[in-house]
């Protein structure tokens, strides 16, 4: 099933993701919700999208009117499909891809970051390393929002350097909404 863009100026475009890669892509109600929370940050934003998957949230971001947008993916074929996407929409000014894991990614990428969104696979630790990293790297605006998407079941532990604003659950999927605290 191709995930489809659900609103603004790329509204109902369908995306394409390489044959036989196991992405899951973020159910679009879930989609819908996130970005009516985010509606009155996104307009102008700086939006970092790791673990991109088929870049359906960083379109999403681009759509709706963030400034700038850079996608996170570590399989080279589907950053590749980004690319692609991204001209094909000609949003190729806005949005970049950056093939490589997202670790590695935040020590070359340049901040700030006015939103943040994590979807790494839900099997994987909460990746601590990773939030530790924006702070440390001053990947994030002092406003910044970081969203991390994560199976319903877990139970996030405190994350350092950052402070709950709020939680989401829609069956399956949740997303927790953190702000970087000042501590």
């Amino acid at each position: 099933m191709s995930p489809k863009i659900t609103g603004g100026s790329l509204g109902s475009r369908k995306l394409r993701s390489p044959k036989g890669l196991h992405v899951r892509p973020t159910p679009g109600r879930v989609k819908e919700s996130l970005f009516s929370i985010l509606a009155p940050r996104i307009e102008g934003a700086r939006f970092l999208d790791l673990f991109a998957g088929t870049g359906a949230i960083g379109f999403e971001a681009a759509s709706r009117g963030a400034a700038r947008v850079v996608c996170v993916e570590a399989h080279r074929e589907t950053a590749h499909a980004i690319e692609e996407a991204a001209r094909d929409m000609a949003v190729d000014n806005a949005v970049s891809i950056f093939a490589a894991p997202a670790e590695r990614a935040l020590y070359r990428l340049e901040g700030p970051f006015d939103i943040v969104y994590l979807d790494p696979p839900y099997s994987d630790d909460v990746p601590l390393q990773l939030f530790r990293l924006l702070h440390e790297r001053n990947l994030l605006a002092p406003d910044a929002l970081v969203v991390y998407e994560h199976a319903a079941k877990r139970i996030l532990p405190d994350i350092p350097g950052y402070r709950s604003v709020r939680e989401e659950v829609y069956g399956d999927v949740a997303l927790a909404f953190m702000a970087p605290s000042s501590a």
